[in-house]
Protein backbone atom coordinates (compact mmCIF):
# COMPACT_ATOMS: atom_id res chain seq x y z
CA UNK A 1 0.00 0.00 0.00
CA UNK A 2 2.45 2.50 0.62
CA UNK A 3 4.67 1.48 -2.18
CA UNK A 4 1.90 2.16 -4.43
CA UNK A 5 1.00 5.50 -2.51
CA UNK A 6 4.74 6.32 -3.70
CA UNK A 7 3.99 5.20 -7.00
CA UNK A 8 0.93 7.78 -7.44
CA UNK A 9 3.43 10.84 -5.83
CA UNK A 10 5.62 10.11 -8.13
CA UNK A 11 3.47 10.17 -11.09
CA UNK A 12 1.93 13.36 -9.53
CA UNK A 13 5.38 14.72 -9.17
CA UNK A 14 5.95 13.77 -13.18
CA UNK A 15 2.98 15.25 -14.40
CA UNK A 16 3.18 18.38 -12.74
CA UNK A 17 6.77 18.68 -14.05
CA UNK A 18 5.64 18.25 -17.40
CA UNK A 19 2.63 20.46 -17.11
CA UNK A 20 4.88 22.87 -15.87
CA UNK A 21 8.17 22.31 -18.47
CA UNK A 22 5.61 21.99 -21.98
CA UNK A 23 4.71 25.71 -21.45
CA UNK A 24 7.53 26.36 -20.99
CA UNK A 25 9.45 24.85 -23.77
CA UNK A 26 6.46 26.41 -26.17
CA UNK A 27 7.52 29.51 -24.71
CA UNK A 28 11.23 29.54 -25.23
CA UNK A 29 9.94 28.20 -29.03
CA UNK A 30 7.40 30.60 -29.54
CA UNK A 31 10.06 33.04 -28.62
CA UNK A 32 13.09 31.87 -31.03
CA UNK A 33 10.48 31.25 -33.82
CA UNK A 34 9.35 35.10 -32.84
CA UNK A 35 12.93 36.20 -33.07
CA UNK A 36 14.06 34.60 -36.57
CA UNK A 37 10.44 35.74 -37.92
CA UNK A 38 11.77 39.29 -37.24
CA UNK A 39 15.44 38.14 -38.62
CA UNK A 40 14.06 36.68 -42.05
CA UNK A 41 11.71 39.76 -42.15
CA UNK A 42 14.66 42.23 -41.50
CA UNK A 43 17.15 40.20 -44.00
CA UNK A 44 13.94 40.61 -46.36
CA UNK A 45 13.62 44.30 -45.75
CA UNK A 46 17.66 44.75 -46.52
CA UNK A 47 17.55 43.08 -49.44
CA UNK A 48 14.27 44.94 -50.75
CA UNK A 49 16.45 48.22 -49.76
CA UNK A 50 19.33 46.75 -51.68
CA UNK A 51 17.60 45.75 -54.53
CA UNK A 52 16.23 49.45 -55.04
CA UNK A 53 19.25 50.95 -54.07
CA UNK A 54 21.04 48.52 -57.12
CA UNK A 55 18.09 49.57 -59.62
CA UNK A 56 18.55 52.97 -59.22
CA UNK A 57 22.38 52.93 -59.56
CA UNK A 58 21.70 50.39 -62.70
CA UNK A 59 19.49 53.54 -64.14
CA UNK A 60 21.77 55.73 -63.51
CA UNK A 61 24.34 54.03 -65.02
CA UNK A 62 22.14 52.99 -68.65
CA UNK A 63 21.61 56.99 -69.21
CA UNK A 64 25.27 57.76 -68.51
CA UNK A 65 25.95 55.08 -70.74
CA UNK A 66 23.30 56.57 -73.35
CA UNK A 67 25.02 60.29 -73.10
CA UNK A 68 28.32 59.24 -73.81
CA UNK A 69 27.14 57.27 -76.39
CA UNK A 70 25.15 59.69 -77.98
CA UNK A 71 27.99 62.32 -77.25
CA UNK A 72 30.07 59.92 -79.27
CA UNK A 73 28.00 59.83 -82.18
CA UNK A 74 27.32 63.39 -82.63
CA UNK A 75 31.30 64.09 -82.50
CA UNK A 76 32.53 61.44 -84.47
CA UNK A 77 29.77 60.47 -87.12
CA UNK A 78 27.42 63.45 -87.04
CA UNK A 79 30.03 65.92 -86.50
CA UNK A 80 32.20 64.23 -89.38
CA UNK A 81 28.90 64.42 -91.57
CA UNK A 82 27.78 68.15 -90.99
CA UNK A 83 31.74 69.27 -91.92
CA UNK A 84 32.10 67.52 -94.68
CA UNK A 85 28.76 69.06 -96.23
CA UNK A 86 30.23 72.27 -95.16
CA UNK A 87 33.02 71.87 -97.34
CA UNK A 88 31.81 70.18 -99.98
CA UNK A 89 28.64 73.60 -100.33
CA UNK A 90 32.07 75.75 -100.06
CA UNK A 91 34.02 74.55 -102.40
CA UNK A 92 30.97 75.04 -105.05
CA UNK A 93 31.55 77.08 -107.81
CA UNK A 94 28.20 78.81 -109.29
CA UNK A 95 29.93 79.20 -112.68
CA UNK A 96 30.32 75.50 -113.30
CA UNK A 97 27.13 74.38 -112.93
CA UNK A 98 27.46 70.89 -113.72
CA UNK A 99 29.95 70.24 -110.80
CA UNK A 100 27.85 72.81 -108.97
CA UNK A 101 24.80 70.48 -109.19
CA UNK A 102 26.66 67.41 -107.94
CA UNK A 103 27.73 68.87 -105.04
CA UNK A 104 24.61 70.04 -103.96
CA UNK A 105 22.95 66.95 -104.63
CA UNK A 106 26.27 65.17 -102.72
CA UNK A 107 25.58 67.68 -100.05
CA UNK A 108 21.62 67.21 -99.46
CA UNK A 109 22.46 63.34 -99.48
CA UNK A 110 24.67 64.37 -96.28
CA UNK A 111 22.14 66.41 -94.51
CA UNK A 112 19.55 63.44 -95.12
CA UNK A 113 22.00 61.08 -93.37
CA UNK A 114 22.79 63.43 -90.72
CA UNK A 115 18.83 63.70 -89.75
CA UNK A 116 18.63 59.59 -90.28
CA UNK A 117 21.55 59.76 -87.59
CA UNK A 118 19.72 62.17 -85.36
CA UNK A 119 16.40 60.77 -85.47
CA UNK A 120 18.18 57.31 -84.06
CA UNK A 121 19.83 59.33 -81.51
CA UNK A 122 16.48 60.80 -80.51
CA UNK A 123 14.92 57.08 -80.08
CA UNK A 124 18.58 56.10 -77.96
CA UNK A 125 17.12 59.27 -75.77
CA UNK A 126 13.73 57.46 -74.96
CA UNK A 127 15.77 54.29 -73.47
CA UNK A 128 12.89 53.18 -71.24
CA UNK A 129 10.48 52.86 -74.64
CA UNK A 130 13.59 50.92 -76.05
CA UNK A 131 13.05 48.48 -72.73
CA UNK A 132 9.01 48.66 -73.17
CA UNK A 133 9.32 46.84 -76.72
CA UNK A 134 11.30 44.20 -74.71
CA UNK A 135 14.25 43.06 -73.92
CA UNK A 136 15.47 41.60 -76.89
CA UNK A 137 14.70 44.94 -79.36
CA UNK A 138 16.89 47.06 -76.70
CA UNK A 139 19.95 44.31 -77.07
CA UNK A 140 19.53 44.91 -80.52
CA UNK A 141 19.83 48.32 -80.71
CA UNK A 142 23.05 48.32 -78.69
CA UNK A 143 24.46 45.82 -81.17
CA UNK A 144 23.75 48.12 -83.87
CA UNK A 145 25.49 50.48 -82.32
CA UNK A 146 28.58 48.67 -81.95
CA UNK A 147 28.08 47.53 -85.51
CA UNK A 148 28.46 51.39 -86.13
CA UNK A 149 32.03 51.31 -84.81
CA UNK A 150 33.12 49.58 -87.51
CA UNK A 151 35.83 48.06 -85.57
CA UNK A 152 34.81 43.95 -84.99
CA UNK A 153 33.14 41.40 -87.46
CA UNK A 154 29.97 41.03 -84.99
CA UNK A 155 27.75 38.09 -85.45
CA UNK A 156 24.63 38.43 -83.66
CA UNK A 157 21.27 36.04 -83.00
CA UNK A 158 18.08 36.99 -81.35
CA UNK A 159 15.95 34.04 -80.94
CA UNK A 160 13.67 35.21 -78.03
CA UNK A 161 10.08 35.93 -78.92
CA UNK A 162 9.01 38.67 -80.19
CA UNK A 163 6.03 39.32 -78.07
CA UNK A 164 8.06 37.94 -74.52
CA UNK A 165 6.47 39.18 -71.76
CA UNK A 166 8.59 41.85 -70.13
CA UNK A 167 9.88 42.31 -66.52
CA UNK A 168 11.29 46.10 -66.85
CA UNK A 169 12.89 45.46 -63.41
CA UNK A 170 15.09 42.89 -64.68
CA UNK A 171 14.85 44.18 -68.23
CA UNK A 172 17.22 47.29 -66.75
CA UNK A 173 19.88 45.52 -65.23
CA UNK A 174 19.89 43.10 -67.48
CA UNK A 175 20.51 45.83 -70.30
CA UNK A 176 23.22 47.47 -67.91
CA UNK A 177 24.98 44.06 -67.53
CA UNK A 178 24.98 43.98 -71.23
CA UNK A 179 26.81 47.27 -71.77
CA UNK A 180 29.15 46.26 -68.66
CA UNK A 181 29.96 43.10 -70.97
CA UNK A 182 30.67 45.08 -74.07
CA UNK A 183 32.86 47.63 -72.40
CA UNK A 184 34.60 45.36 -70.98
CA UNK A 185 35.83 43.63 -74.32
CA UNK A 186 35.91 47.29 -76.29
CA UNK A 187 38.70 48.29 -73.36
CA UNK A 188 40.80 45.02 -72.98
CA UNK A 189 40.11 42.17 -75.45
CA UNK A 190 41.65 43.56 -78.74
CA UNK A 191 39.06 41.44 -79.72
CA UNK A 192 37.79 41.73 -83.79
CA UNK A 193 35.02 39.42 -83.86
CA UNK A 194 32.37 39.01 -81.24
CA UNK A 195 29.49 36.77 -81.33
CA UNK A 196 25.91 37.61 -79.69
CA UNK A 197 23.26 35.20 -79.42
CA UNK A 198 19.86 35.51 -77.20
CA UNK A 199 17.63 32.46 -76.48
CA UNK A 200 15.06 31.14 -74.01
CA UNK A 201 15.99 28.21 -72.67
CA UNK A 202 13.08 26.72 -70.47
CA UNK A 203 11.98 29.68 -67.76
CA UNK A 204 15.36 30.85 -68.36
CA UNK A 205 17.09 33.64 -70.60
CA UNK A 206 20.28 33.12 -71.87
CA UNK A 207 22.73 35.50 -73.65
CA UNK A 208 25.87 34.17 -74.73
CA UNK A 209 29.11 36.69 -75.89
CA UNK A 210 32.06 35.25 -77.10
CA UNK A 211 34.69 37.60 -78.64
CA UNK A 212 38.40 36.55 -80.06
CA UNK A 213 40.32 38.59 -78.09
CA UNK A 214 44.08 38.36 -76.23
CA UNK A 215 41.63 36.24 -73.35
CA UNK A 216 42.90 35.75 -69.22
CA UNK A 217 43.02 33.54 -66.71
CA UNK A 218 39.60 33.91 -64.58
CA UNK A 219 40.73 32.76 -61.61
CA UNK A 220 43.68 35.35 -61.51
CA UNK A 221 41.72 37.92 -62.48
CA UNK A 222 38.69 37.11 -60.51
CA UNK A 223 40.80 37.54 -57.00
CA UNK A 224 40.70 41.18 -57.91
CA UNK A 225 37.18 42.37 -56.32
CA UNK A 226 37.41 45.20 -59.07
CA UNK A 227 39.31 42.96 -61.79
CA UNK A 228 37.98 43.96 -65.24
CA UNK A 229 34.30 44.91 -63.46
CA UNK A 230 33.82 40.94 -62.86
CA UNK A 231 32.28 41.35 -59.47
CA UNK A 232 29.94 44.27 -59.90
CA UNK A 233 28.55 42.09 -62.88
CA UNK A 234 28.48 38.62 -60.87
CA UNK A 235 27.26 40.53 -57.72
CA UNK A 236 24.57 41.95 -60.12
CA UNK A 237 23.72 38.68 -62.17
CA UNK A 238 22.95 37.07 -58.25
CA UNK A 239 20.65 40.48 -57.46
CA UNK A 240 17.69 39.11 -60.51
CA UNK A 241 19.07 35.65 -59.45
CA UNK A 242 21.42 34.34 -62.37
CA UNK A 243 24.21 32.91 -62.69
CA UNK A 244 27.38 33.93 -64.19
CA UNK A 245 29.63 32.18 -66.20
CA UNK A 246 33.26 33.09 -68.04
CA UNK A 247 35.22 30.42 -69.89
CA UNK A 248 38.44 32.26 -71.01
CA UNK A 249 42.13 31.53 -71.86
CA UNK A 250 44.81 33.15 -72.40
CA UNK A 251 45.48 33.74 -76.60
CA UNK A 252 42.05 32.09 -76.68
CA UNK A 253 39.64 34.89 -76.04
CA UNK A 254 36.40 34.80 -73.51
CA UNK A 255 32.81 33.52 -73.42
CA UNK A 256 30.34 35.25 -70.87
CA UNK A 257 27.33 33.30 -70.32
CA UNK A 258 24.38 34.87 -68.48
CA UNK A 259 21.03 33.13 -67.38
CA UNK A 260 18.65 34.32 -65.85
CA UNK A 261 15.18 33.06 -64.76
CA UNK A 262 12.96 34.77 -67.21
CA UNK A 263 10.39 37.03 -66.49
Amino acid sequence: MQESTTQIYILIILATLIFLLVPGFLLVYIRQYNVRKAKHLQEKKLMAQQFESELLKTQIEVQEQTMQTIASNLHDNIGQLLSLTNLTLASINIDDREKASKKIDNSTELVNKSIKELRELAKLLQGEKLLEKGIGHALEQEVDWLKKSEVYQINFTNHLEEHLEASPEKDLIILRLFQEIVNNIIKHAQATEIIISLAQQQENLLIVIKENGIGFNYQDVSKNSGGLGLHTIEKRVKLIDGTFQVASAIGKGTQITLIIPYP
